[in-house]
């Protein structure tokens, strides 16, 4: 082992045994371009392989890249991280590379999706009399369709949501203004004037 990399080895092998099997270390040698260690290997790649990196030894720019995408030889998705080693002088000796398999999470992402997917219109039977379903399900269609969360709407947009459930007639039921403050994370005090508002 390179004398530079032994006092950085431990952590390497300890990265490498958190994430096992998953989790592939890396140790690129920048003054030779090869790679100088290498822990769990999933990429078919071996110690003293060419490194095939643009980095260098005196390049600057930063000492952590990504975390960027990566493709496995298999076709399996990585989400990898690398960062600069240097010695005991400061000198940039290596490039550390971290190759985490993500392909068992998206399989479990995939298989959440199908399973919790909805697969039927909603019933109308069962919800067109049912005004607090139809509350939420409007805040929520009102930050899906512009990508924010409801903690992210600004004032003019909590005027507009508010326009849309009045326009809808949804603030003529009975504590209706209750559970609208608390859907949009506001005071009752705010909800009414920002009734106010839309009604003037």
């Amino acid at each position: 082992m390179l004398d530079w990399l032994r006092p950085q080895a431990p952590v390497c092998e300890a990265l490498a045994a958190l994430l096992a099997p998953h989790g592939e270390v890396v140790v690129h040698d920048l003054t030779t371009g090869r790679i100088a260690q290498i822990w769990n290997p999933m990429s078919g790649r071996d110690v003293g392989d060419d490194s095939l990196l643009d980095i260098t030894v005196t390049a600057d720019g930063p000492e952590v890249y990504g975390p960027y995408a990566k493709v496995l030889p298999d076709g399996r998705a990585c989400t990898s991280i690398s960062a600069v080693l240097t010695d005991a002088d400061g000198k940039r000796r290596g490039l550390l590379c971290v190759n985490l398999d993500r392909s068992p999470l998206d399989r479990i992402a995939a298989l959440a999706t199908s399973l919790l997917a909805p697969r039927t219109e909603r019933p109308p039977q069962l919800f067109d009399r049912d005004w607090r379903e139809r509350m939420t399900l409007r805040v929520h269609e009102f930050c899906r369709d512009r990508a924010l969360t409801r903690d992210q709407l600004d004032r003019n947009a909590r005027r507009e949501l508010v326009a849309v459930l009045d326009a809808e007639g949804l603030f003529e039921m009975r504590r209706s203004t209750e559970l609208a403050a608390e859907t949009l994370g506001v005071s009752r005090a705010t909800l009414y004037a920002l009734l106010k508002e839309v009604r003037s």
